[in-house]
C-alpha cells in the first residue's frame, strides 16, 4: 500500500507551511502531518515555536494510548514537521496557511514578506474569520492566489472547513484547496467573501445578543447558558462560548460584521468591550463572563456571581394535583410529564373525546418507553392511572396547580384565563405554556394576577428538560417558588426569566434562523451548505433549515413577527422568503414542503 508521502492521488500541495504557532496553528500543523503532508511551522517567538511542537508530541502520544495512532504512525507524523522563526523557511511551501492575530497590518505585513519568498505558483491562505480577504489580496503580488482557509477549533477535531475565496481568486487554487481539505478529512464549504462568513457570521450574532441579555440584568449567565443547552441542544452556552473563543476575539469580528452589514444585531455588546478592554478576555485570561481556576483553564471556579447552592427561595404553596387544559401534542406531553413525577392529573379540553383522545396518546407513549425498558409495565399503568380526562374545566375546581397548553392565539389563552379565573379555588397557581406572548397578558384577565406564571416547556415535554420559568412584575414570590419546586419534582431544569417577547431560547433562537434565511436570499450560500457549516462548525445538532422545517414555517414567522413587534429592531424584521413560503402554505415536515421537499407519510 503507498504511504502518504508517495501517494500519487494526493494533491500537488504537499509541502505546507503554517504562519502563527497558536492553538489553532499548532491545530492546523497536526492535521496535516498526520495526513502526510510536510509542514514548516514559523512563529516569531521561538518560545512559540517549541511550545507548539512539544504540544504535538503530546497530543500525537495521547492519540497513541487511545488506539488511534501507533507509535511508528506517531514517528512518522513528528517527523514530517519542523518549526523555525524565520519565514524564508516557507519558500519550498505549495501553500502557506497564516494564522497570525487578527490585525490587517500584521497580516499585510506577513503576505508582502511572502511575496518575495515563495515560488510564483504557491498558494497563500489566510485563516482569518473576520478580516475582508478581498483587501488582503488586493495588497498581495498574486491576489488570484490568495484566499480564505478557516479552520474550527480544535482542528483536529473539528470537520468544518470554509474555503473563502474573493472575485479576485483563480478558480484552480480554489480547486486545489478543496482538494486539499477532503484528502484531510474535512468536509469544505465554499463561501464568499464578507465578516464572519457563514458559520461565524450566524454564531457571532447570536452569540451578541446574549451578551447583550446579561448585561441588560434580564437572566443570568448561568441560566443563559443552561437555557440553550438543555433548549436547543447546545454542546455550550453563549457565554461559556464567548470565554473560550475569546471576548476580545468575538469583539473584533462583530465590529468586522457591523463595518459591513450596519445591522445592530452586529454591533458588538458594550460589555464586550467593557470586559476585553479590561484584560478579561475569557479562558486564556482565567476570567471573562466566568471566572476560571488559572489562565489557559476550561474549570470554573466560584465568583461574586455564582449563585448559592440551595439557595432559598421563599415557601412554596402545597401542589398534589395537576389540571393541564389542551388536547395537542404539548398538553399530553406536559400531562405525562406531571403523571410520572406522581402528581394527580386532570387533563381537560374543550370536549371530553377530544380529551380522551389525549390521555389515549400517553398511552401510547408510556407503551413505548416500556419497550425502550425505561420503564415497568407497572409503572406504566400507576402513571396512566393518575391521569383523568375530563371535556370541562370545571374539573380543575380543585387542583393545585392548572397550567395551559392550548392555541398560541393571545385571545383564546385570556378566555381561558378568565374561566380558570371562575374555576380553580383560591391559592390555585395558574401556569400558561406560551413561548411568545406576554405572561402578564393572560394574568390580566384574571382577577388574582399575582398566582399568574409563565412554564415553557419544551417539544417534546417528556424528553426536553428545560422550562423557562417566566415572572411577571406582578407574580407573587410564593407562586415562583411552587413553581420552581414543581420543576425540581419532575426532573426539569428551570431558568429564571422576565415577561419578554421570546424569554431566552426564542428570543436568541429565531433571529439566528431568520439570518440564515437571509443568507440564502442573498445567494451567498445554500441551504445544505449553511446547515452543515453550522452542525459542522457550531456543533449545532440540526442545521438551521432542518430546524425551521421541523418546528414548522408558520410558527417560527409568527414567534419572528412577535419579536419585531416588541424590540422595534430593523434587523429583526422577518426575512421576506420566509413570509413567501408561508404565504404558499409551504410550511415545513408537517405539509410534506418547507426549505426541502420531504416524503408524505
Amino acid at each position: 500500500m503507498a504511504t502518504p508521502q508517495s501517494d500519487p492521488s494526493l494533491s500537488p500541495l504537499r509541502t505546507v507551511a503554517v504562519v502563527g504557532l497558536g492553538t489553532m496553528g499548532t491545530g492546523i500543523t497536526e492535521v496535516l502531518a498526520r495526513a502526510g503532508r510536510e509542514v514548516i511551522g514559523i512563529d516569531v517567538s521561538e518560545a512559540q515555536a517549541a511550545g507548539s511542537l512539544a504540544a504535538l508530541e503530546a497530543s500525537t502520544a495521547r492519540a497513541v494510548e487511545r488506539g488511534r495512532l501507533t507509535q511508528q504512525e506517531r514517528a512518522g507524523v513528528l517527523a514530517r514537521v519542523r518549526t523555525g522563526t524565520d519565514l524564508s523557511a516557507a519558500a519550498d511551501a505549495d501553500l502557506v496557511i497564516e494564522v497570525v492575530p487578527e490585525s490587517y497590518d500584521i497580516k499585510h505585513q506577513v503576505f508582502r514578506e511572502l511575496d518575495g519568498i515563495v515560488r510564483p505558483e504557491t498558494i497563500l491562505a489566510t485563516g482569518t474569520n473576520a478580516l475582508s480577504v478581498t483587501r488582503l489580496a488586493a495588497d498581495s503580488a498574486r491576489p488570484e492566489r490568495v484566499l480564505g482557509l478557516h479552520f474550527f477549533n480544535p482542528a483536529p477535531a473539528m470537520k468544518l472547513v470554509e474555503v473563502v475565496s474573493s472575485v479576485l481568486t483563480a478558480p484552480g487554487a480554489v480547486a486545489a484547496v478543496t482538494d486539499l481539505a477532503l484528502e484531510l478529512g474535512k468536509e469544505p464549504v465554499a463561501v464568499g467573501d464578507r465578516p464572519g462568513f457563514v458559520a461565524d457570521g450566524l454564531l457571532f450574532g447570536y452569540l451578541n445578543q446574549a451578551a447583550a441579555m446579561y448585561e441588560a440584568k434580564y437572566a443570568s449567565r448561568e441560566d443563559i447558558d443552561a437555557a440553550m443547552r438543555f433548549g436547543c441542544g447546545l454542546p455550550m452556552g453563549p457565554l461559556a462560548l464567548l470565554d473560550l473563543i475569546g471576548v476580545d476575539t468575538a469583539r473584533t469580528v462583530l465590529e468586522a460584521m457591523y463595518a459591513e452589514s450596519r445591522d445592530r444585531l452586529h454591533a458588538p455588546a458594550p460589555v464586550l468591550k467593557q470586559l476585553s478592554e479590561a484584560g478579561l478576555t475569557g479562558r486564556k485570561s482565567g476570567r471573562g463572563f466566568y471566572t476560571y481556576e488559572a489562565p489557559g483553564s476550561a474549570t470554573v471556579v466560584r465568583d461574586a456571581l455564582t449563585p448559592l447552592d440551595g439557595a432559598v427561595l421563599a415557601q412554596g404553596r402545597p401542589v398534589h394535583s395537576v389540571g393541564v387544559a389542551g388536547s395537542g401534542t404539548m398538553a399530553s406531553g406536559i400531562a405525562e410529564v406531571f403523571a410520572k413525577a406522581g402528581y394527580r392529573v386532570v387533563l381537560a379540553a374543550r370536549s371530553e373525546d377530544k380529551a380522551r383522545a389525549a390521555r389515549a396518546r400517553i398511552g401510547k407513549s408510556l407503551d413505548r418507553s416500556v419497550g425502550k425498558g425505561r420503564m415497568t409495565a407497572e409503572a406504566a399503568a400507576r402513571t396512566l392511572d393518575l391521569i383523568t380526562a375530563a371535556g370541562s374545566y370545571d374539573a380543575f375546581a380543585d387542583v393545585d396547580l392548572a397550567v395551559e397548553a392550548v392555541a398560541e392565539d393571545l385571545e383564546i389563552k385570556q378566555q381561558l384565563f378568565a374561566a380558570l379565573d371562575k374555576v380553580c379555588k383560591p391559592g390555585a397557581v395558574l401556569a400558561t405554556t406560551t413561548s411568545s406572548l406576554p405572561v402578564v397578558a393572560c394574568a390580566r384577565a384574571t382577577s388574582r394576577p399575582q398566582d399568574v406564571i409563565g412554564m415553557h416547556f419544551f417539544n417534546p415535554a417528556p424528553a426536553m428538560k428545560l422550562v423557562e420559568v417566566v415572572r411577571t412584575v406582578l407574580t407573587a414570590e410564593d407562586v415562583h417558588a411552587t413553581v420552581r419546586e414543581v420543576c425540581a419534582r419532575t426532573g426539569k431544569h428551570a431558568v429564571d426569566c422576565g415577561d419578554r417577547a421570546g424569554f431566552i431560547v426564542n428570543a436568541l433562537l429565531f433571529p439566528y434562523l431568520n439570518n440564515a434565511i437571509k443568507m440564502v436570499e442573498e445567494h451567498y450560500a445554500s441551504l445544505d451548505d449553511i446547515d452543515a457549516a453550522m452542525k459542522l462548525g457550531g456543533g449545532y445538532p440540526m442545521g438551521p433549515f432542518e430546524l425551521l422545517d421541523v418546528v414548522g414555517l408558520d410558527v417560527s414567522l409568527a414567534i419572528e413577527k412577535v419579536l419585531h413587534r416588541e424590540f422595534r429592531d430593523p434587523g429583526l424584521a422577518p426575512a421576506p422568503l420566509l413570509e413567501h413560503l408561508v404565504a404558499a402554505g409551504c410550511l415545513g415536515r408537517k405539509t410534506g414542503r418547507g426549505f426541502r421537499e420531504y416524503a408524505r407519510r
